[in-house]
């Protein structure tokens, strides 16, 4: 893929709207750009300073394509380190396509997906980490996601990496250049900083990968199982969360046959919640299928919210008990939250008789009324319980990139490598082979190491225009 040619791509949505936005990048974008826009000030384009603003129309000779503003970005001050012109044309997908054409029969080709973001990491204006937090902005649908990403495309993740690396990197030349002098027996890196040093970046490490479980969820959303017996209220409760009739709900037990998904935000979270068919014997061969993907469901959620019907408990109370201990033995690490539907149907004396027996099986039981709406709220705040949301209120670093994790987790087994063989009093060179090792993962998280098929791979899912 060339790199120093001129590229134009629709930087907005595709499809009609108020106004769009097209965008050129390359040495001859200002070139270009000025051979198809009149100022209707009379100013020629290219010779104006950078991070201006013009009036004019574009045209293909004597034709008037459109009245537009153009911004003028000139390198180094842009987003991609090259010249930028950004055309600010009405909406209409006939006139983008229009001016887009006219610039490629100038000069320009079209920009691969990403291509754009990819010249700003290629001129060092972002480093890799921040390049692919980009992508998540884009794609963030909840205040928790966006504040993810912007923390990383403004470098709290690559900053921290980049430190421990230089440190490293410090050690290691030291190391190196005692090699250099073995038969003199010098010893450059004084070994009791260096285990110090070991010491952190090992602590930081694991920090950063147990932070993993938690940003994964908080960008990609938090699966949530809603299960329990047929005609429990699962699609009512769903209805009620959502609020919208999204399942379809009737005293029919068996009505929900396969699982339902849907996604709210609460709280700056995004949940997913899964309303599945409900769980008993059954000869009906379409609704155990059902049955049986809802256990799979369970198995993907992160919480599990077990639904029971408040009237029936006095008759089942100890069928529920049994139940909810499944849940707990077969699922020992996932949240479990006991729900009981429909107590506005119940006496008074009723609603405190489950409550006292069932609370010594879970701390989470929230009593409700999917049908009025009545403890929904309760419900909501105590799924937001679950999430450590903490570190997102302090600012700390939260890894959500599963390329990130992976390298982190190869660059923690080669710096406990280098620990044992501090340990084991092992010479210079050995540990060398094992420190070089941890700085090429760091390196892959920034970008300082990369190759075409990494970077084909990344930029590939990003938006053309981006």
């Amino acid at each position: 893929m060339k790199h120093n040619d001129t590229i134009v791509a629709l930087a907005t949505p595709s499809g009609a709207g108020a106004i769009a936005v097209i965008r050129l990048s390359g040495d001859a974008a200002l070139e270009i750009a000025s051979g198809i826009f009149t100022s209707v000030s009379g100013k020629v384009l290219k010779e104006q300073p950078t991070h201006t603003i013009y009036l004019g129309h574009i045209k293909d000779g004597e034709r008037v394509l459109d009245e537009v503003l153009v911004s003028v970005f000139k390198n180094p001050n842009s987003y991609t380190g090259e010249d930028v012109v950004e055309i600010s044309c009405h909406g209409s997908a006939f006139i983008q396509q229009e001016i887009i054409q006219l610039c490629l029969r100038k000069g320009c080709r079209m920009a691969q997906a990403g291509e754009f973001t990819l010249r700003a990491f290629l001129n060092a204006k972002m480093d890799l980490s921040q390049a692919e937090a980009v992508a998540d902005l884009i794609a963030s649908d909840s205040e928790a996601s966006h504040q993810l990403a912007i923390q990383q495309m403004r470098g709290g993740f690559s900053n921290e990496i980049k430190r421990l690396r230089e440190e490293l990197l410090n050690f290691a030349s030291l190391i190196e250049l005692e090699l250099d002098f073995a038969e003199e027996d010098v010893e450059f890196a004084n070994r009791e900083d260096f285990q110090k040093l070991i010491t952190k970046i090992t602590q930081v490490l694991k920090r950063l990968i147990d932070s993993f479980a938690t940003g994964n969820v908080l960008k990609n959303g938090i699966p949530v199982a809603i299960v329990g017996e047929p005609n429990v209220g699962k699609s009512t409760l769903l209805n009620a969360l959502l609020n919208e009739e999204r399942a379809i709900v009737s005293e029919i037990a068996g009505t929900t046959r396969d699982t339902i998904e849907d996604e709210i935000t609460i709280g700056g979270i995004g949940f997913r919640f899964i309303d599945t068919a409900g769980i008993r014997e059954t000869t009906d061969t379409i609704e155990g299928l059902g049955i049986k993907k809802t256990f799979e469901k369970i198995e993907q959620a992160q919480v599990v919210v077990y639904l029971f019907d408040a009237q029936e408990f006095k008759v089942s109370g100890s069928k529920i008990k049994i139940e909810i201990e499944k849940i707990k033995n077969k699922y020992p690490r996932k949240p479990l939250v006991v729900v009981a539907n429909k107590i506005d149907r119940l006496p008074k004396n009723e609603k405190t008789n489950f409550i006292d027996i069932l609370t010594p099986h879970t701390s989470h039981l929230t009593p409700i009324s999917a049908k009025t709406g009545n403890g929904v709220e309760d419900l909501k705040n105590t799924l937001l319980n679950f999430v450590n949301t903490g570190a997102l209120r302090n600012n700390e670093t939260i890894v959500t990139n599963t390329r990130h994790y992976d390298s982190l987790l190869k660059a923690l087994e080669e710096i406990q490598k280098v620990q044992t063989g501090i340990d084991a009093n092992l010479s210079g060179d050995l540990l060398a082979i094992d420190i070089r090792q941890a700085l090429y993962h760091f390196g892959e998280i920034t970008g300082e190491i990369s190759n075409d098929e990494l970077l084909g791979n990344i930029f590939a899912n990003f938006c053309i225009g981006k």
